[in-house]
């Protein structure tokens, strides 16, 4: 069964709050001895092959504003959900990974994008947790841009 966005980011917002609410929750000796000690604190990075890294990481820099190999983004939400093998959501059934991009306004990021002749697909829906774009980089390889209902 394919996994779509709204399971994705809704799952997401219901372990947000889910864990929000058990930490106002007193600890128990079963949570405590089923629990990690540590966790991590968020993606560290995201490597990929390609056949021109170099150019490949010039078009994200003059495309998406990926300006910095060790790149400071912003604070926000991140889904990390593991997807079915039959999905068809990333596109061809060859492609392994999508990077899912948040941005602070979709359609500015759409015109520029489209100024530059890259070809990008507005869902037109307006979802509760926000609004959807779909592109390639020029070595095929899906990306998502997410506009969310808020920026916290």
């Amino acid at each position: 069964m394919p996994i779509d966005r709204r399971t994705v980011i809704i799952g997401a917002a219901t372990v947000a709050a889910a864990r929000t609410a058990a930490s106002a929750m007193p600890d128990t000796v079963a949570v405590q001895m089923n629990t990690p000690t540590e966790r991590v604190l968020g993606i560290g990075g995201l490597f990929f092959r390609s056949r021109d890294p170099k150019s490949l990481a010039q078009w994200y820099q003059l495309n998406l504003g990926i300006d910095h190999q060790v790149w400071q983004q912003a604070a926000g939400p991140t889904a990390f959900t593991p997807f079915v093998m039959d999905t068809d959501y990333f596109g061809s059934k060859q492609q392994a990974w999508m990077v899912n991009f948040r941005v602070r306004n979709l359609d500015a990021m759409v015109a520029q994008l489209r100024k530059s002749n890259i070809e990008v697909k507005v869902d037109p829906e307006k979802y509760s947790y926000g609004r959807f774009a779909r592109l390639h980089d020029p070595e095929g390889n899906p990306i998502e841009l997410w506009e969310p209902t808020s920026l916290a």
